[in-house]
C-alpha cells in the first residue's frame, strides 16, 4: 500500500481543524477534556481500525448476530445522516449572512478609510489658514480690544438713558415682568453713578416709573379675583423689586385667611346648626330683606347631614382650599431661586415661621370642628359609614401632611381617629352592661310572673340559662363584627402600627371583651349585697343561674370568644395581654362566691321559718302532739323546690353510701332510745353532774361540722349547706327555749318528721341525724318534765302526717 502523499496530509490537516471549529462553536468541545482512548475497536474512538473491529466481530459473533449489528450499524448511519443534512440545513442562513456582513464590512471599511483621509486634509487646512489669520491681525488685536469694549459701554449707556422710556412704554403694555427686567439690570449701575447728575436724574425719573409699578403689583396682588399665576408674577416681581418678604407674606396669608375662615365657618354651622344664625348677614340680603327665602335656607341648613357628607364636604372646601394655599405660598416664598444665598435663606425662614402658624392655627381649628362632628356619631350602631368617612379624612390628610411635614398633622388626625375608635368600643362596652342587665332583669321578670291558674307549671332554669348565655354571647359576636370594620384591609389608616395595634389590644380585646367579663363578674357579686331583702323572693334563683352562667363562661365561652377576638383582631405583642387562665379563675371564683351566697340566703329563709316557729310558740303549755307542725312540712316542701331549681343546672355530685330504709327506721328508733336513755341518766345524775357539762364532754368526740363552708359545684352539696345551715339555726333556736312535757314531745315528733325527708338531699345522712339529735338533746336539757313520746306512736305521727 502506497504511502499518503505530503499534500493529502495537508488537506487532512485542515479539514481536522475545520471539523474542531465546528465542533467549538456547536459546544461539542466539551468532550476534548475526557481521556482519549486508544483502543482500536473503540468506532467513536480517534484510533478506531476497522480491519482488527471487522475481524474481531468475524471470530466473536455468529452469523445471525453480524446480520443484526450491521442492520444496527445501517440504522446509525442514516440517523448521522440525517443529523448531518438537518445541521447543513439550519446554519446554511446563517453562513450566507455570515458572508453577506464580511462582504458589507469590507466596503463599509474603505468608505471609513476615505473618509478619515478627507477629514484629515481638511483639519491641516483649517490650522493653516488660522495660524494665517492670527499672523494678519496681530498687530490691531489691541485696538479691536479697546473698540469693542467702548462700543459696549456705548450701548449701556444708550440703554440707561432710555431706561424710563422703556419703562413707561412696558407698563403701558402690561409688561410688568419686562419692566422689572429692565431695572433689575440697571440698578446696580445707577446705584453706582448716583452722584453724578445725569445718573442721578435717570436714577430719579426711574424710581418714579417703578413706584407706580409696585402700586399696579400691589393691587393685582390683593385683587381676590385674580388668577394664582397673576399672584404667583406679582410676587415674584415684588421680590425681584427688594419689597419687604415678611410683608408680603402677611398680606398673602391675609387674603387667604378670609375664604378659609369662611370655610371653617360652614363647617362649624354643618356640625352645630345652631351656629348658623351667628352669622351677620351682608348688607344687600339685608337691604333686599329676603323673608320668603329665609325659612326655607333654614330648613335646609338644619337638615342633618351624614358623616360621611360632612367629611366630603369639609375636604373639598377647606382641605382643598389650605392645600392650594400652601402650594402656592411655598412656590412663592419657599422654592423661589434668588441671586444672594443669604437672603434666600433668611427669605425661606420667614416665610416658614408665618406659614407654620397660619397654617396650625387653621387646622386647629378643623380638627376641633371633626372632633366634634365625630363625637355626635357616638350612638351609632352600625360603623360601616363612620369608618369610611375616617379613611376619606385620612387618606385626603395625608396629602396635606406631605405639603408640611413639620406640623405633624398627620399625626394629629390619627389620634382623633385613635380616640373614635376608642369611644367607639367604650360605646359597646356600656351597651353590653346595658344587655347584661337587661339580660338579668329579664330572668327576675321571669321567675316573678304570675303562674296561670290552674297549672303548676314553673319557669324552665336550663331555658333561662341557655337563653341568657346565648344572647350574650351572640351580642359580643355582632359588636366584634362590627369593630373589625376599622381595621378592614380596604382601610388606609388600619394598616398603621400606631392605630392597628393600641385598637386591637388596648380598646378591643382588653377594653372590651375582658372589661366585660370582669364587669359581669362584679355586677354579679353585687348582687350578693341586695338579696334577702323584703320583696325580692325571687333574687336567689337569679343569683343560682348567674352562678351557672358564669361557670359555663369560666369552661368554654371564656376561652373561645377569646379565640375569636384574637382571630378578628391580631395583636402582635401579647406580653400584656390578660391570659385566658385569669380570666377563667376570676369567672370561678365570682361563681364560687354566688354560689356560697345562694346557699347562704336559702339557707337563712328557711332558717327564718324555723326561728318564728321556734319564738313563737308557748313550748311549757303545748297541748300533746298529735301531728307535724306545719311549718315542718314547708321546710321539706321548700328544700324540695330548692333540689329541682338546683339539680336542673347543677349535677347530682358525690354522695356517700345510704343505708336501707329499715335500717333507717331502725336508726331512727334506736336513736329515740338512746336519748330516753341518757336523758334518765342525766335526770338521775343532776345532783352530782352538770348537764350542759355531761353535753359538752360528749361533743369532745363527735366529729366537727363547719356550718358556713365553701360549697362545691354540685346539687348535694349545695342542698348540703342549706340543711345545715337550717339545722344549725333550729338548734341554736332550740336552746333559747324552755320546754314543756308536751313541747319535748312535739320537737321530737318535728325532728323525726325532718329526719325521714331530709336525708335524700345531703352528702352524708349522718350529719342531719347528728344534728337533728343535738336538737332532741337541747330539747331534753332544757325540759322541765322530759318524758319522751314511744318510737311508735312518733312514726304513726310522722306517717299520718
Amino acid at each position: 500500500m502506497a504511502a499518503p502523499s505530503r499534500d493529502d496530509m495537508d488537506s487532512e490537516q485542515r479539514r481536522r481543524r475545520k471539523h474542531g471549529m465546528l465542533k467549538m462553536y456547536y459546544g461539542l468541545d466539551d468532550e476534548a477534556g475526557k481521556e482519549a482512548t486508544t483502543d482500536p475497536i473503540d468506532i467513536d474512538g480517534a484510533h478506531f481500525d476497522p480491519d482488527v473491529y471487522l475481524a474481531r466481530l468475524m471470530r466473536e459473533k455468529r452469523l445471525t448476530e453480524l446480520v443484526d449489528r450491521e442492520v444496527d450499524m445501517v440504522k446509525q448511519i442514516r440517523s448521522l445522516d440525517s443529523d448531518m443534512q438537518t445541521l447543513v440545513y439550519e446554519n446554511y442562513n446563517k453562513f450566507i449572512s455570515a458572508t453577506d456582513t464580511i462582504r458589507k464590512m469590507k466596503t463599509d471599511f474603505k468608505k471609513m478609510e476615505e473618509e478619515m483621509d478627507r477629514l484629515a486634509t481638511n483639519m491641516d487646512a483649517i490650522t493653516d489658514f488660522s495660524a494665517k489669520i492670527s499672523g494678519t491681525l496681530q498687530d490691531r488685536r489691541e485696538q479691536i480690544t479697546k473698540l469693542s469694549s467702548v462700543h459696549m459701554l456705548l450701548k449701556k449707556l444708550q440703554f440707561l438713558f432710555e431706561l424710563p422710556a422703556r419703562l413707561k412704554k412696558c407698563i403701558e403694555m402690561k409688561a410688568y415682568s419686562q419692566a422689572v427686567r429692565y431695572y433689575v439690570k440697571a440698578r446696580a449701575v445707577l446705584l453706582q453713578y448716583q452722584h453724578m447728575t445725569s445718573f442721578h436724574g435717570i436714577q430719579q425719573d426711574c424710581n418714579e416709573i417703578v413706584n407706580d409699578l409696585r402700586m399696579i403689583l400691589r393691587e393685582q396682588f390683593s385683587n381676590r379675583e385674580s388668577s394664582a399665576k397673576q399672584l404667583a408674577e406679582s410676587v415674584d416681581l415684588l421680590l425681584q423689586l427688594k419689597e419687604p418678604p415678611d410683608e408680603l407674606c402677611d398680606e398673602f396669608l391675609s387674603h387667604a385667611k378670609e375664604k378659609l375662615d369662611e370655610d371653617l365657618a360652614e363647617i362649624a354651622s354643618q356640625v352645630d346648626p345652631a351656629l348658623v344664625g351667628t352669622q351677620q348677614p351682608d348688607s344687600t340680603a339685608a337691604m333686599e330683606g329676603t323673608d320668603e327665602t329665609r325659612p326655607a335656607e333654614k330648613l335646609m341648613r338644619n337638615i342633618p347631614m351624614d358623616i360621611l357628607e360632612f367629611i366630603d364636604s369639609s375636604c373639598n372646601s377647606f382641605l382643598s382650599n389650605i392645600s392650594l394655599l400652601i402650594a402656592s405660598y411655598k412656590e412663592l416664598f419657599v422654592d423661589r431661586q434668588a441671586t444672594d444665598s443669604q437672603e434666600q435663606e433668611k427669605l425661606v425662614e420667614v416665610a416658614h415661621a408665618k406659614l407654620a402658624e397660619f397654617v396650625n392655627s387653621r387646622m386647629q381649628q378643623y380638627f376641633t370642628h371633626v372632633d366634634e362632628r365625630i363625637k355626635t356619631e357616638k350612638s351609632t350602631v352600625d360603623n360601616s359609614l363612620l369608618v369610611r368617612a375616617l379613611d376619606r379624612f385620612y387618606r385626603r390628610l395625608l396629602a396635606t401632611d406631605r405639603l408640611v411635614p413639620q406640623l405633624k398633622i398627620i399625626e394629629r388626625a390619627s389620634a382623633i381617629i385613635a380616640q373614635c375608635g376608642h369611644e367607639r368600643a367604650l360605646f359597646y362596652f356600656d351597651g353590653l352592661k346595658r344587655h347584661f342587665s337587661e339580660c338579668m332583669t329579664d330572668i327576675r321578670q321571669t321567675l316573678c310572673a304570675p303562674r296561670i291558674a290552674g297549672k303548676k307549671d314553673k319557669p324552665d332554669m336550663v331555658d333561662l340559662l341557655n337563653t341568657t348565655t346565648t344572647s350574650v354571647v351572640e351580642q359580643l359576636k355582632v359588636i366584634l363584627t362590627n369593630l373589625k370594620a376599622f381595621i378592614a384591609s380596604d382601610i388606609t389608616f388600619s394598616q398603621t402600627p400606631y392605630f392597628r395595634g393600641p385598637f386591637c389590644q388596648d380598646d378591643v380585646r382588653e377594653g372590651l371583651l375582658v372589661a366585660f367579663f370582669r364587669h359581669m363578674y362584679s355586677a354579679s357579686r353585687d348582687l350578693c349585697d341586695g338579696v334577702g331583702e323584703k320583696g325580692s323572693t325571687t333574687a336567689p334563683a337569679l343569683i343560682l343561674v348567674l352562678s351557672r352562667l358564669l361557670l359555663d363562661f369560666e369552661s368554654t365561652t371564656i376561652s373561645q370568644l377569646l379565640v375569636l377576638t384574637d382571630e378578628l383582631f391580631p395583636i402582635d405583642n401579647r406580653r400584656s395581654l390578660t391570659q385566658t387562665s385569669v380570666l377563667c379563675a376570676e369567672a370561678q371564683s365570682a361563681a364560687q362566691t354566688l354560689l356560697n351566697h345562694y346557699v347562704k340566703v336559702q339557707g337563712l329563709q328557711i332558717s327564718q321559718m324555723l326561728r318564728k316557729s321556734v319564738e313563737t310558740r308557748d313550748w311549757l303549755n303545748t297541748i300533746e302532739p298529735r301531728t307535724v307542725r306545719a311549718v315542718m312540712k314547708r321546710v321539706v316542701e321548700d328544700i324540695t323546690t330548692i333540689d329541682s331549681q338546683v339539680g336542673a343546672l347543677y349535677e347530682e355530685g358525690i354522695r356517700k353510701a345510704h343505708s336501707s330504709d329499715s335500717s333507717r327506721r331502725a336508726l331512727s328508733y334506736s336513736v329515740s332510745k338512746q336519748q330516753q336513755q341518757r336523758m334518765q341518766r342525766s335526770y338521775a345524775s343532776s345532783s352530782n353532774f352538770d348537764t350542759s357539762l355531761m353535753s359538752n364532754i360528749q361533743k369532745l368526740f363527735s366529729e366537727r361540722i363547719e356550718i358556713f363552708s365553701s360549697v362545691e359545684f354540685s346539687k348535694v352539696s349545695i342542698l348540703t349547706g342549706i340543711v345545715k345551715i337550717s339545722l344549725k339555726t333550729f338548734l341554736e333556736c332550740i336552746r333559747l327555749r324552755t320546754f314543756g312535757r308536751y313541747g319535748l314531745q312535739q320537737i321530737q315528733v318535728d325532728t323525726h318528721y325532718l329526719n325521714l325527708y331530709l336525708w335524700r338531699f345531703v352528702s352524708d345522712e349522718k350529719l342531719v341525724h347528728f344534728l337533728l339529735d343535738e336538737v332532741v338533746g337541747s330539747a331534753l336539757h332544757r325540759c322541765l318534765d322530759a318524758v319522751l313520746m314511744e318510737t311508735s306512736i312518733v312514726e304513726v305521727i310522722c306517717d299520718r302526717g
